[in-house]
């Protein structure tokens, strides 16, 4: 009997093992069907998509079945992972995620690149240009038509540009007079008649190849998403607060929110000064900011209290904002004001390694600025909400995702992040800030990088491009196709720069040619070089180029001879940074016709170089300084504990700058430079500087050396420093910041000046010259 209880057991269990093995499989099946038709018809799901959490964009979450690795899936063309669906065929009425029609408000949501872009309008590749429509004319009272300060410095930042152009025929892209940055009918920078401003502009066409910026949409109550009060047409969207539901892939750009203060160009560098590990921070989780009793956006914030400790996790609110805040006011408003009062908001940025970032009325926040720049890990708490730039920025090496619907889990979420990944994170803060946030200027440029790099035929930065620095604003596609040529990618990679060096020599007095002239010397001194590839002669002085016959032998080495002439694009003196065919290396020695180096110099600092490909290595050195009595930057050639300056006159650099600098460098500076006939080198300087963040590098110099600076020769004269102290202040104005940065750093080779036999040493005519 017991026997048979057994087996009846025993067949219970395989029973029930089978069915749930059976089960488990049909349970699977039902789940990826319905995935499926999730994916084909996302609309049926509510408003909270949870696509943040796996990938940094809604991209690449349609790709996750694929299992598509982060780095494959960066360096693909846009388009390449973009959803198979539209959302919208053809509706005119959609149903947005706060409730609200559509209507004639809606942009077309099936607007693709191809679709809504007319590609013939972009003929050339490598010049993407951008018309800005001119100011509308006085209305019958005489008063010019309302623009408010940020769009006036988007304007500018176009308008001082390389995109520029002022004949539309030319243009690609088309950027509005109109200000639509604020389109909340309440503001005071509200423009009103939007729909017939639009259509009188000439080249409107429905807006195709136009972009439209905007920060803030929809009004009160419900701040309707897609409330802009006008028919956007087949523009392109740069829009802040944008939502996966009315974001079109590939075609809008969702760009970060800004407050009327946000400067122009440059802007503050992040806050973030030392890497301490482990970041030991008085706070690990904090956010102060407004509560909404009322309205949109109020649930998240109003039930931040239950996370508030006052020990690690501070998290304060106030419901004292707005004229009818009394009326509207709850039984823990006293409470909430009283606690916010206790905390000051900057010291909560600079004392915490996570930083809140709720939605508000909508759902960007100027938070998500503020704690990037603080280098505080942004803790997103915005359900559905495009990151700006997020097609191509990697937020997940940056930023944390929480669920609205799951608030209690934050402290759990930051709590179980290691030290090692906040270190990782609180670096990257600082690269994003500094290379796409820091300035209106970049956050525009970047867009227009972002639509450029949608044009056929225009190469593609990948994913380390743009989420490491310098970043894809200084990184030009059309230098190279592969990421060993970039000097600044060359230690990431673990690549070695390119052999031997190509030495370009700008004559610009042009003396007599003998054997005894600092310009002859200077050739034999390079043909003896054992790194030299080839020599280039920039011949830019109005006296005749002498006979080849009188030059020095240069044995194997070719020797290229350039005559310079000034125009417009290249005035005469850039020319020494002109991308010349001829240099094939990626070392460039730039050396002035009046040096006076030795082979043994040529050859140590190019080894030097070789160890610091991405900076400025060479020997005269300079500093700048901040005058207080002037209130502006000082230039200085005087011996001091510190340099931040080293001069082109000699020294090693990458051939890539000399494509920055004429390819890249506003025609301001550029213009600086040709009417001062001046200050090429301290531009060079500020270029480079500007890139790495880095300061250049001095190496040993002779006791006997000579510079232009240092001796009687028309650079060594007080109106030639008032020159180069203006240029300074005029290239830091430009820049918006000042780029140069002190070191006290000096190489030089092993053994130097040790008290040992100069046999021993290799670089021996170093000591032996001038000493």
């Amino acid at each position: 009997m017991q026997a048979k209880k057994r087996y009846i057991l025993v067949i219970i269990c395989c029973a029930f093992l089978g069915y749930c093995y059976f089960g488990g499989y049909r349970l699977k099946w039902l789940q990826t069907v319905f995935h499926i038709r999730v994916r084909r018809n996302p609309d049926t799901l509510p408003c909270y998509h949870q696509r943040h959490y796996q990938y940094a964009d809604p991209e690449a979450a349609h790709a996750g079945a694929d299992e598509v690795p982060d780095d494959e899936l960066y360096a693909s063309p846009p388009g390449l992972y973009e959803p198979r669906y539209h959302r919208v065929e053809g509706s005119p009425n959609v149903r947005t995620p706060d409730g609200g029609g559509g209507g004639a408000n809606l942009p077309v949501k099936s607007c693709r690149m191809e679709t809504c872009f007319d590609f013939d309008k972009c003929p050339d590749r490598s010049n993407f240009l951008v018309y800005v429509y001119p100011p509308e004319p006085l209305n019958s009272l005489g008063a010019p038509p309302p623009i408010s300060q940020n769009y006036q410095k988007i304007i500018s930042a176009v308008q001082e540009s390389r995109y520029h152009t002022t004949d539309p025929e030319r243009a690609c892209l088309f950027v509005l007079g109109i200000d639509t940055l604020d389109r909340d009918a309440l503001s005071e920078d509200f423009v009103r008649n939007v729909p017939s401003r639009l259509q009188r502009l000439p080249h409107w066409n429905n807006g195709r190849n136009h972009i439209i910026f905007n920060l803030y949409s929809g009004t009160w109550p419900d701040y309707n998403e897609n409330g802009l009060g006008f028919d956007t047409g087949q523009a392109i969207l740069a829009k802040a607060s944008m939502s996966v539901q009315s974001h079109r892939p590939g075609f809008d750009v969702s760009i970060p929110l800004f407050h009327k203060q946000f400067p122009l160009r440059g802007g503050n560098t992040g806050f973030v000064v030392s890497n301490n590990f482990p970041a030991n921070k008085k706070y690990l989780l904090a956010f102060k900011g407004k509560r909404y009793v009322h309205g949109i956006g109020s649930e998240t914030r109003n039930s931040l209290f239950h996370l508030h400790n006052a020990r690690d996790l501070v998290l304060v609110t106030t419901c004292k904002h707005g004229k009818s805040w009394r009326e509207l006011q709850d039984a823990r408003c006293d409470e909430d004001n009283r606690e916010y009062d206790r905390y000051d908001y900057e010291t909560l940025l600079q004392n915490s390694t996570f930083c809140l970032v709720p939605r508000g009325r909508r759902l960007g926040s100027f938070r998500f600025l503020e704690a990037l720049q603080a280098g505080c890990i942004p803790v997103l708490l915005s359900n559905s909400w495009v990151l700006p730039f997020q097609s191509k920025i990697d937020w997940k090496q940056a930023a944390i995702w929480a669920d609205e619907r799951l608030l209690l889990q934050v402290p759990d979420i930051v709590r179980s992040i290691s030290a090692s990944r906040i270190l990782a994170l609180r670096q990257q803060t600082q690269v994003l800030w500094e290379r796409y946030f820091s300035s209106i200027e970049k956050i525009v440029f970047t867009t227009f990088e972002i639509i450029r790099e949608r044009l056929p035929d225009y190469p593609h930065r990948n994913g380390l491009t743009w989420n490491t620095s310098p970043g894809a604003l200084l990184t030009i596609p059309t230098f190279s196709d592969t990421p060993r040529r970039f000097p600044f990618l060359l230690d990431t990679l673990g690549y070695a720069p390119g052999l031997n060096y190509t030495a370009v020599i700008f004559v610009q007095i042009g003396t007599q040619l003998t054997p005894n002239t600092a310009l002859y010397k200077l050739v034999k001194s390079i043909t003896k070089s054992q790194f030299v590839d080839k020599i280039l002669i920039l011949w830019a002085s109005d006296r005749a180029v002498p006979a080849r016959k009188r030059w020095p032998s240069t044995g194997h080495i070719p020797m290229h001879i350039i005559s310079g002439s000034t125009t417009e694009d290249r005035p005469s003196i850039s020319q020494r940074f002109y991308p010349h065919e001829h240099i094939e290396t990626d070392a460039v020695l730039s050396l002035d016709e009046d040096a006076i180096l030795n082979t043994d110099e040529l050859d140590f600092a190019y080894e030097v170089w070789r160890d610091f490909p991405d900076r400025i290595v060479g020997y005269p050195a300079r500093a700048h300084f901040w005058d207080d009595s002037k209130n502006a930057w000082g230039y200085t050639s005087k011996w001091t504990n510190y340099y931040s300056i080293v001069l082109t006159g000699a020294a090693f650099y990458h051939r890539y700058y000399n494509y920055l600098y004429t390819n890249w460098l506003s025609y301001l500076l550029l213009k600086t430079v040709q009417q001062s006939s001046n200050c090429e080198d301290i531009l060079m300087n500020l270029l480079v500087s500007h890139v790495t963040r880095k300061p250049p590098i001095k190496v040993t110099q002779r006791k006997g050396y000579k510079d232009r600076e240092g001796g009687r020769s028309p650079w060594n004269d007080p109106d030639h420093f008032i020159q180069r102290q203006s240029c300074l202040n005029t290239f830091a104005a430009v820049f918006g910041y000042m780029p140069l940065l002190r070191s006290n750093l000096r190489l030089d080779p092993v053994l130097y000046r040790d008290s040992v036999s100069n046999l021993r040493k290799k670089y021996r005519q170093i000591e032996l010259v001038g000493s």
